[in-house]
């Protein structure tokens, strides 16, 4: 079960898994929300074909902010089929270009072990605010998600 948010409308800090559907109902209350929510499953969709398991979001989606800009999203590399996402997504490999995801997907896509800066990968990046308080993320196990 996803846990309320906390006075900084964020989730308290850990990672919280969750079902696709628990998800949705929680995240896709409006319309800005529910088409963002159509670019997520796009991207699980092809992770899921792609051998991925576990795909963790982050950002104002995952807030309580009413209509987010966009979703930012990272994945396990572990068993990931790269020559599949070479051949059938590679925009999710090109990780360097932002803006290119977010006009086809509606968000930001990277491995969870693309570094951020010199100490900090994009997993541990993820679980701080821009205060740098502690925060929650969402995981999504693709390997009970159903395509």
């Amino acid at each position: 079960m996803i846990p309320d948010f906390d006075e900084n409308s964020n989730l308290p800090p850990e990672v919280h898994f969750c079902d696709w559907n628990e998800f949705k109902e929680r995240f896709g209350y409006n319309l800005r929300r529910r088409n963002l929510i159509k670019g997520i499953e796009e991207v699980l969709t092809l992770l899921k074909a792609a051998k991925s398991r576990t795909r963790y979001l982050n950002g104002s989606f995952v807030t309580s902010e009413p209509n987010p800009q966009d979703f930012d999203m990272c994945w396990d590399r572990d068993d990931v089929e790269i020559e599949y996402l070479r051949k059938n997504a590679r925009l999710l490999l090109n990780f360097y270009n932002s803006a290119a995801q977010k006009a086809r997907y509606g968000g930001e896509i990277y491995p969870s072990d693309r570094p951020v800066d010199e100490s900090t990968m994009s997993i541990e990046f993820f679980q701080r605010d821009r205060q740098q308080n502690r925060k929650g993320i969402i995981a999504i196990d693709l390997r009970e998600w159903e395509l």
